[in-house]
């Protein structure tokens, strides 16, 4: 099923009629938005679920949830294909993708459609596994692999949507009136798959590691690349720092509502008697690089090119090391273990001998290690910025 996501149909070469708006209602943009949404905090949810409950089913609140993103995002993807391609104009078929000849639709639609099938193939998987495994020990087990290819398509399709509204606004009488809302519409459709990233390398990003170089070369190598494609492509005065401070917001949102909600383990061993859900780990620091991001797209006309990428990766290693680091050791004390930060709350599993519960870093590095490991995060969030860059830039373009 992996496969599937990977086959999404290529674009085919299509001249787009100046000045109209996509051949897809702002509607079906919105509801593959709510989609994306649903599906991005259902997935928060069951993460939170398996470290204060433990034990689920097919049907647990979070992941109906999740699986109710990915039926939104097929239905509405689906009626939206079969209405352009059996009931549209010419031109709206014209400013399309074809699939199979016969079938023609908006690119962010195709993705929903292969990221619902991939998500619904991963359900009864991931219900067969558990069966006969237990419990995950890790966030990416073969059946999450595939649920979050299929996420992350459908957090794609519902950006693209949105996105091709946004570079056509300016130019369409039928999205005018609505320029700035359609503009932090796509931060706010970047800032999930943000938060899709984040959360697929969160096994290596909680506070313990935050004074490792490993940390800092995941977030580099990861979580830069989304970063820059979203300020590259963004209309706003400061694309980037919106799409981080909406990533801050929903995990920050989501670190002061679920402890609200009482849990009982239901899973041995149970080494920490949680009354209360677990929240997710306390947000990145990310919005104060992204800041530095958009100062230098601000005054590098022409966003592309390895020195630009150099110039991200320098910024994003070197401001949050200069925020992250003090920070990690603030949550790792006593002063954040208080519901404003969620630090006093501790997985069920997790023993009160932990580095997580004592407060202390895993594999802190200092002097040349330090260095030399940073060193790596730079090299790494090079590659990352210059495909952000080219992806972004890309994303400028798209229209249909």
């Amino acid at each position: 099923m992996a496969a599937s996501v990977a086959t999404v149909p290529r674009p085919q070469e299509t001249v787009t009629p100046s000045g109209v708006a996509p051949p897809i209602s702002l509607w079906t943009a919105y509801a593959v938005l709510f989609a994306s949404t649903s599906v991005v905090i259902g997935v928060l949810w069951d993460i939170s679920w398996h470290q204060s409950i433990g034990r689920d089913t097919l049907f647990s609140l979070p992941h109906l949830a999740i699986y109710l993103g990915g039926v939104v995002a097929g239905i509405v993807s689906g009626v939206h294909v079969l209405r352009t391609s059996f009931a549209g104009s010419a031109r709206d078929r014209t400013a399309t993708v074809g699939f199979w000849k016969f079938f023609r639709g908006h690119l962010g639609a195709w993705l929903c459609i292969w990221g619902a099938i991939a998500m619904l193939t991963s359900a009864p998987f991931d219900d067969w596994w558990h069966n006969a495994y237990g419990l995950d020990v890790k966030i990416l087990s073969p059946p999450h692999a595939i649920l979050a290819l299929g996420i992350l398509a459908i957090q794609l399709g519902a950006m693209f949507m949105v996105l091709a509204y946004q570079n056509r606004a300016a130019a369409s009488a039928a999205t005018a009136g609505n320029v700035q809302l359609l503009r932090w519409l796509y931060a706010f459709a970047a800032a999930l798959v943000l938060l899709n990233f984040a959360t697929m390398m969160s096994e290596y990003t909680w506070r313990m590691f935050q004074h490792g170089t490993l940390f800092y070369q995941v977030a580099a190598g990861v979580l830069l690349m989304p970063l820059v494609a979203a300020g590259v492509s963004g209309r706003l005065r400061w694309p980037a720092t919106a799409t981080a401070c909406m990533y801050f917001g929903v995990l920050l949102a989501l670190v002061w509502i679920l402890p609200l909600f009482p849990a009982e383990p239901k899973l041995a061993p149970v080494r920490n008697p949680l009354t209360q859900m677990m929240p997710p780990q306390f947000p990145l620091l990310l919005f104060v690089p992204a800041i530095g991001l958009d100062l230098v797209l601000q005054r590098w006309t022409r966003p592309r090119g390895w020195l630009l990428a150099a110039v991200f990766s320098f910024i994003f290693v070197a401001v949050l090391l200069a925020v992250q680091w003090p920070f990690a050791t603030f949550l790792n004390s006593e002063f954040a273990r208080n519901p404003l930060f969620g630090q006093h709350l501790r997985p069920y599993m997790v023993p009160a001998t932990s580095a997580f519960a004592e407060g202390r870093f895993i594999n802190a590095a200092s002097g040349v290690s330090l260095i030399s490991g940073l060193a790596v995060a730079f090299v790494l969030g090079i590659v990352s910025a210059r495909l952000g860059i080219g992806w972004g830039q890309w994303m400028r373009r798209v229209q249909r």
